[in-house]
């Protein structure tokens, strides 16, 4: 028989005794150790000198408080992230699987794994260790934080975006969200792969967009939009030069001519700022054959139609949005914020002649992403865009193991479009659309 190894021993980083010896043994490094050399090496360079510090300090105390081999790595550890990287946040940073770390108060953190949120052992001494940390991350992007100016959203070196909140406006003290940037981009076979879509969608899909279809990925917060718009993004060729838009970064296409244009936030004195409508009105200028814009949830809403509907063919977009019918209510109210008094019924014939698709995402109970419908606009009835699913996912229970189960279906509609994808060479098979997948 296989011996099991040991249990991992934990140190308890949430007792207070623990808390206030980290902190004694922090604020004995600062008084000691020469910061303005160490800040000029690196982390490797300058541990073995810190360390040596660091257990001498634990010695002098290790009457009154006595630790373990494993509880002083520990403590060592913790001691070092606070000097170098991002305190009790950095474990979290280095776990792969954690998509978003949620800091509700210094004493309750959550993280997101595989889509389902849950909560974890980290914990901060208090408000005043927690708002350092803040203080930090903020001061990386060259942004700052306090009474004057209480909010801060802000995108990391390494892509990761960040939003940090404090009192007076947090009633309970800091608060901060991150969401982190993925290294490894999923690609169209990995959502195939992970049941978010069926092959004969990701096929429709694909042919779409090559043909320079518009299409807008709708979704709620989470459900995986910016995922899918990369993806999409990779199916448009490399001959065609693609300026994107977007609050901040997050797209990453594989193609080379590419123009990446973000926005920018106002200075201390509230000026400044670049909003997303003017950056799409700038691209119109700079001869794209396609516009990407991350996300529309304002009044560029119109100025991005317009390109649509200007010879702009192909453009991507996401938005918030609960069904593939609620986004283009949404589009109605966002291109109404542009205060230009535009008549109901000319904005809606701007949609239906702009927009040929709509595929709406959706984050299940449990945690997974998919493409719950691949819908096309074809036309108006009066004064109603009209609209036809082309494949929906249902949803049929739950499972014993707590899955969602349900079914990928096509509606047995051929898509008007059909004529125009053949025209481009894009002959799709006439069983594509009624093709039924089950995912138990």
């Amino acid at each position: 028989m296989t011996p099991v190894p040991p249990a991992v021993p934990r140190v308890d980083t949430r007792h207070p005794q623990y808390q206030e010896l980290k902190s004694r043994v922090h604020q004995g490094l600062l008084s000691r150790l020469n910061l303005e050399r160490l800040t000029r090496v690196s982390r490797n360079e300058a541990e073995p000198e810190i360390r040596g510090v660091i257990m001498g300090m634990l010695d002098a105390e290790s009457d009154q408080v006595p630790l373990s081999l494993f509880e002083r790595q520990s403590l060592i550890g913790d001691v070092l992230n606070e000097l170098f990287g991002l305190g009790p946040l950095e474990e979290l940073f280095a776990d792969q699987e954690v998509s978003d770390i949620l800091v509700n108060r210094f004493d309750q953190v959550y993280v997101e794994r595989h889509g389902v949120l849950e909560p974890v052992d980290v914990v901060f001494k208090d408000d005043q260790h927690l708002m350092r940390i803040i203080e930090r991350i903020v001061s990386s992007v060259g942004r700052r934080i306090d009474e004057s100016s209480p909010m801060v959203d802000a995108r990391l070196a390494d892509g990761s975006r960040v939003n940090a909140i404090i009192p007076p406006l947090a009633l309970d003290g800091p608060a901060l969200s991150i969401r982190r940037f993925r290294t490894d981009r999923l690609g169209a076979q990995d959502l195939v792969e992970r049941d978010s879509l069926t092959q004969p969608m990701l096929d429709f899909i694909r042919a779409a967009v090559a043909c320079r279809t518009n299409v807008i990925v709708s979704g709620g917060t989470g459900a995986g939009k910016t995922t899918l718009l990369n993806v999409l993004s990779g199916f448009i060729s490399d001959r065609e030069r693609i300026v994107t838009v977007e609050d901040a970064a997050e797209l990453v296409l594989r193609q080379r001519h590419v123009v990446r244009l973000e926005t920018r936030p106002p200075n201390i004195e509230g000026k400044g700022a670049i909003r997303q409508r003017q950056l799409v009105i700038n691209a119109l200028r700079m001869r794209p054959d396609r516009i990407i814009v991350g996300e529309v949830r304002g009044d560029e809403a119109l100025d991005m139609l317009q390109a649509m509907n200007t010879g702009h063919d192909g453009s991507l977009t996401t938005i918030h949005a609960n069904s593939a019918r609620d986004a283009l209510y949404r589009l109605d109210t966002m291109v109404a914020m542009a205060n230009l008094n535009i008549p109901e019924r000319a904005i809606r014939q701007q949609v239906a002649s702009a927009v040929n698709l709509v595929v709406h995402m959706s984050r299940m109970a449990d945690g997974t992403r998919k493409v719950t419908s691949v819908t096309e606009l074809t036309g108006m009835e009066g004064e109603v865009i009209s609209m036809q699913d082309i494949f929906v996912f249902e949803r049929l229970g739950i499972n014993q193991q707590g899955r969602v189960c349900g079914r990928f279906r096509a509606t047995g509609i051929r898509p008007k479009m059909s004529e125009r994808l053949t025209t481009a060479g894009h002959v799709l098979p006439a069983d594509m659309f009624e093709h039924v997948k089950n995912i138990t």
